[in-house]
């Protein structure tokens, strides 16, 4: 796998930081002093991913991984940033711009963490213009390891939405599409930190804003890796809310696209009825009540009471996939 990683910034004694942090890292490094220099590695090379400074003479870091996102879409972004333009790296991060932003000084150890989380991005980004159907659940899987509690969470999923979309009469094509996008509609939780994704405490308000980019953060990966549409909308809208009150942006009823809201009744009922390091499984019964509550607020009226009407063969697949619930 390549794992070129550029480091531009204009104080030297920032760059050789750098090389004694990653001494001992599997990872090539590549160092620039400007602007100038860094497009015409990234030009010369392809590079995984690219670490910018802001202010900088000549060119500022969010105008030159601007250019990077022209010239090689793939390299995954990040910035450095001090606190005076902080304002100005959340911007990058919302528009698109940029993957993340690190704050200097920055803690080193979560310094070389955004380093290999970016590179996992740029892998994940690589293999699914790759991949065939086999290798899109693998990965799906894999990306499941980063959360102690989602085993199996993808393919239930997968087979509660693909049971939804028989019953709604849609082709076979689009079936299979939403099946490949429940598979990858957590993929985006590669850019979130482990400790997050299996905390057992209320999140603080940072790392909740943290955790509501994973859906921005898939979309661009899927998008990137040029799969059908039906998938994209499914990563980047399965979080929406009917009642407009959802995220990442605040779609509401018909406006969010049907596989997404398809997957959301899906994603939310396996949530409920599986262990998770905030709260133990609940019944498929207490499921059925909550879904029934949401109807027309978080959830598609109709979707769910499609579900609720096949909730035998819900049943049977939660059978099929060997999870004990009561």
């Amino acid at each position: 796998m390549n794992k070129k990683v550029l480091f531009v910034d204009d104080d030297p004694s920032i760059l050789k930081a750098i090389d004694r942090l990653f001494l001992d890292a599997d990872i090539e490094i590549l160092k620039a002093e400007d602007a100038k220099k860094a497009l015409k590695i990234i030009q010369d090379q392809i590079v995984a991913v690219i670490f910018s400074d802001n202010i900088m003479p000549g060119m500022h870091g969010i105008h030159l991984l601007s250019m990077v996102r022209d010239i090689s879409p793939d390299t995954v972004r990040i910035l450095m940033t001090g606190y005076v333009d902080l304002q100005t790296a959340i911007s990058a991060v919302n528009d698109g711009e940029i993957f993340k932003f690190i704050v200097k000084p920055w803690n080193n150890d979560s310094f070389v963490q955004t380093a290999v989380e970016a590179l996992e991005r740029y892998k994940l980004t690589q293999s699914l213009k790759r991949a065939d159907v086999p290798a899109l659940r693998s990965l799906a899987q894999t990306i499941e390891l980063k959360d102690n509690y989602t085993s199996g969470h993808c393919d239930r999923v997968a087979a509660f939405a693909q049971l939804i979309s028989e019953a709604l009469g849609l082709s076979e094509e689009l079936q299979e599409y939403i099946k490949h996008g429940a598979w990858l509609h957590d993929c985006g939780k590669i850019g979130v930190q482990e400790a997050i994704l299996n905390s057992n405490s209320k999140l603080e308000d940072r790392e909740w804003e943290v955790v509501r980019k994973h859906p921005i953060w898939g979309a661009d990966v899927v998008t990137l890796a040029e799969l059908n549409p039906v998938i994209v909308n499914i990563v980047h809208y399965h979080h929406e809310r009917y009642d407009g009150k959802g995220y990442p942006a605040g779609l509401k009823g018909k406006d969010i696209p049907l596989e997404a809201r398809i997957v959301a009744v899906a994603d939310v009922f396996d949530a409920i009825t599986t262990n998770r390091s905030y709260r133990n499984q609940r019944p498929v019964e207490k499921a059925v009540d909550i879904l029934l509550a949401e109807k027309g607020t978080q959830f598609d009226a109709e979707l769910v009471d499609i579900f609720i009407k096949n909730l035998d063969k819900v049943r049977n697949l939660i059978g099929k996939e060997a999870v004990s619930l009561k």
